[in-house]
């Protein structure tokens, strides 16, 4: 994603107003206008100054942030904000709350109405994805033509890695699907049995979501992430870079395409 569009992304009101609540405390520490009015300061106090509890905890904020943010393979600055943008708001109204607990009421009320104002922006880009609701089907369309290669993510709707990936996973299906190679999404929070089968941890702590896996001949061909030959699982960076070099996707494309049959051509008529 080039910063133009993530530019243009970020003006979106979802993220300015996340971002305004992110840096909230600090901004109106750090502003006298705003510190004198809504802090009581002493004169041991001094200026509207960060003490040693407040500097613990924006520290700690930027620890988590970094560790999570890289766990769930954020890789542009939209995917950054996103995942921080739970933990800032947390951090900022433990110190609302510290600094007196109706500021911090008043911050986590601001916070549920700009959830239910201004929810995170979805894709609304062209895709070519198949849904499946369910793991008979899913299983049925691959049986029914093993010359189609499938591209499949297996999701949950509540993990933050797979919100980031929702956009890459749209955008290369509209680039590459044919009707050799096609793109489906399974959600196993709704079909366990399914994350069963194909040995995917849907809990809260899981490091394989999202995963994507290909199918060839109606089996599994390779997935990221993938574990390695003493059981680690690998880290991967779901970037759409990664995806098309992971899984070749340019030469699963050619020979899809391959197989498409020729169009007769049309017979010249005889003078």
């Amino acid at each position: 994603m080039t910063w133009k569009k993530q530019l243009a992304i970020l003006a979106k009101p979802y993220y300015w107003v996340n971002i305004l609540l992110a840096i909230s405390y600090l901004l109106s520490k750090k502003t006298r206008f705003i510190c004198t009015r809504l802090f009581t300061l002493t004169e041991e106090d001094g200026d509207c100054d960060l003490d040693s509890r407040e500097v613990e905890i924006l520290f700690f904020l930027l620890i988590v942030v970094m560790i999570r943010s890289r766990k769930t393979g954020s890789v542009t600055m939209i995917n950054y904000l996103s995942s921080s943008f739970l933990y800032t708001k947390v951090a900022n109204g433990i110190l609302w709350a510290y600094a007196d607990f109706r500021y911090g009421l008043g911050f986590f009320l601001v916070c549920v109405l700009v959830g239910m104002v201004l929810p995170e922006p979805s894709y609304r880009g062209p895709e070519h994805i198949t849904y499946f609701r369910n793991a008979q089907v899913f299983e049925e369309e691959l049986a029914r033509d093993k010359r189609t290669s499938w591209l499949i993510c297996f999701y949950t709707v509540w993990n933050p890695s797979c919100v980031n990936f929702a956009p890459v996973f749209a955008e290369l299906s509209a680039e590459y699907n044919t009707d050799h190679l096609k793109f489906g999404k399974i959600d196993i929070g709704r079909f366990p049995d399914v994350a069963q089968k194909f040995r995917i941890s849907d809990s809260s702590f899981s490091r394989q979501l999202p995963t994507v896996v290909l199918f060839q001949q109606g089996k599994e061909a390779d997935r990221r992430p993938c574990i390695d030959s003493k059981g680690k699982l690998q880290k991967f960076f779901f970037s759409s870079d990664n995806v098309r070099a992971a899984f070749g996707l340019n030469q699963l494309y050619k020979e899809a395409v391959e197989r498409l049959p020729v169009a007769p051509k049309e017979s010249k008529k005889s003078q």
